[in-house]
C-alpha cells in the first residue's frame, strides 16, 4: 500500500522524443513519464529506437478564468461524444490550448485519472477551477453512466453563465471607462491648461467672475496635490475592490446595493433570476435530488441576496415544504417564474419548466443591454459636456469681459 502511494506522488514531466521506428521512418511525439530512462524504455517497447529526448520547456501561462473552463469542458464532452477515450481527450485537448497554466491543469488531472482517481474525484482537488456543482454534476454522470451527456449539459450551462456575465460587464464598463477617461481629461485640464490662462488673466486688472475663480482654485489644489489626489483615489478603488473581494461583510452589503440601483439593478437583478433558474434546472435535470442541487444553486446566482434566500428555500424544502411555496416565502422571484415553478411541480418537469424561464431571463438581460447601451450614449454626451464645456464657459468668461476693461 505504501509503494503504490509513493509511487503516485512520484512527479511526472512532459517529455519531448524523436525516433526511427521498425521502417527506419522518422517519427517525433510526447510523452508522460519520470525521467529518460522510462521514455527510452516505453518506446523501445513500441518498437521505436529513440535518438533524441528532452524534457518540454513549460512557459509561464495567464491565469485560468472560467472561460477557459468551459471551453474545456465542451471540447471535452464533444471528444467523449465522439468515442474518444478519456486519457486520450485529454492529452488532445491539453496539447491543443495556447495557455500553458490549463495544459498543466489538464495535465495532472490526467495523471490523476491514469492511476485509478475518479474523473470527479481529481477535479474535487482543484476547487479553485471546479465548484461543488462542476464536480456534483461529473459524479453523476459517472455513476449513471452517462458522463458525455452530463458534461455536454454542463458546458452549455457554463456557456450560458459566462455570457449572461460578459453582457452585465460590457454594460457597467462603458459608463466606467467614460467616467475615468473623463477624470484624466479634467486632471489634464486642470495641471497644464488653466495655469497658462491664469497667467493671461493676471495682466487683466480687474475682478474675475465667480466661476473663473472657482476653477482657479481646483486647478491650483490640483497642481499642488495631484500625487495625493490620484493616490487617494487609486489606493481608495484597490482597497475596496480588494475588501469587496475578500470581506463577506462588504460583499453582502454590496450585494444589497446593487440590487437597489435605477436601472442597473433590474439588469443585475434579472441576471441573477437567470442563473438561478439555469444551475437548478440543470442540476435537476441531471438527476440530483432537490435538497442536494440546492446547495450549489445560491452560489451560482453570485449575489449574497439570493444565496441567503437559497438556504431558507433548501431548509423548508427538507422540512417536506414544496419548492414553489419555498420560493414564494423568499419574497425575491416574479410570479412568472413562481408559476412556472408550480407548473413544473405538478407535472413532474421542473428542470424543463426551469430551464424555459431562464431562457427567458436571458433574453430579458440581453435586451436590457441593448437598451442601456443606447441610453447611456446620450447620458454619457451630457455629462462629458457639462464638465468639460462648464470648465470652457468659466475660463473664456474673462475674456467675454476684456471689453469692459479697455
Amino acid at each position: 500500500m505504501a509503494t503504490a502511494t509513493s509511487t503516485r506522488n512520484i512527479k511526472e514531466t512532459v517529455f519531448e522524443w524523436e525516433g526511427r521506428d521498425r521502417n527506419g521512418k522518422q517519427v517525433r511525439g510526447e510523452m508522460r513519464a519520470v525521467g529518460e530512462n522510462q521514455v527510452q524504455a516505453s518506446l523501445r517497447r513500441q518498437g521505436v529506437l529513440p535518438t533524441k529526448i528532452k524534457k518540454r520547456k513549460m512557459r509561464a501561462g495567464k491565469s485560468i478564468k472560467p472561460k477557459d473552463i468551459a471551453i474545456f469542458t465542451r471540447q471535452l464532452a464533444t471528444m467523449m461524444k465522439a468515442g474518444v477515450p478519456l486519457l486520450q481527450a485529454f492529452d488532445i485537448v491539453g496539447r491543443g490550448n495556447a495557455n500553458p497554466s490549463v495544459a498543466k491543469l489538464l495535465n495532472d488531472i490526467r495523471g490523476d485519472v491514469e492511476t485509478g482517481t475518479s474523473l470527479s474525484a481529481a477535479f474535487r482537488k482543484f476547487p479553485k477551477y471546479f465548484d461543488n456543482l462542476y464536480c456534483n454534476l461529473v459524479e453523476a454522470g459517472e455513476a449513471a453512466g452517462i458522463l458525455e451527456e452530463l458534461l455536454d449539459r454542463l458546458a452549455t450551462y457554463m456557456e450560458k453563465t459566462e455570457a449572461i456575465k460578459s453582457k452585465i460587464k460590457s454594460a457597467l464598463m462603458y459608463p466606467t471607462s467614460v467616467v475615468v477617461v473623463a477624470f484624466v481629461v479634467v486632471a489634464i485640464i486642470m495641471i497644464f491648461v488653466i495655469p497658462a490662462f491664469k497667467s493671461v488673466f493676471s495682466s487683466f486688472g480687474a475682478d474675475l467672475p465667480a466661476p473663473t475663480l472657482i476653477v482657479m482654485a481646483i486647478s491650483e489644489f490640483f497642481v499642488a496635490y495631484w500625487w495625493l489626489i490620484f493616490g487617494v483615489i487609486g489606493g481608495g478603488i484597490y482597497f475596496f475592490l480588494q475588501a469587496w473581494k475578500r470581506n463577506e461583510k462588504v460583499q453582502r452589503v454590496m450585494d444589497r446595493l446593487l440590487l437597489r440601483l435605477p436601472i442597473f439593478g433590474t439588469l443585475i437583478d434579472k441576471s441573477c433570476i437567470a442563473r438561478w433558474t439555469r444551475t437548478l434546472a440543470t442540476m435537476f435535470a441531471a438527476g440530483v435530488p432537490l435538497v442536494e442541487a440546492l446547495d450549489s444553486v445560491g452560489g451560482a446566482s453570485g449575489n449574497s441576496v439570493y444565496a441567503d434566500a437559497t438556504t431558507k428555500i433548501q431548509q423548508e424544502v427538507s422540512t417536506g415544504t414544496s419548492l414553489t411555496s419555498a420560493m414564494t416565502n423568499a419574497n425575491l422571484f416574479p410570479s412568472m417564474v413562481l408559476q412556472m415553478t408550480a407548473i413544473g411541480e405538478e407535472s413532474g418537469s421542473i428542470d424543463h419548466m426551469l430551464g424555459k424561464a431562464a431562457d427567458f431571463y436571458e433574453s430579458e438581460v440581453d435586451d436590457m443591454v441593448a437598451g442601456l447601451s443606447s441610453l447611456m450614449e446620450p447620458i454619457i454626451i451630457v455629462f462629458l459636456g457639462v464638465i468639460i464645456g462648464g470648465i470652457v464657459v468659466s475660463m473664456y468668461l474673462p475674456i467675454f469681459k476684456l471689453g469692459q476693461v479697455v
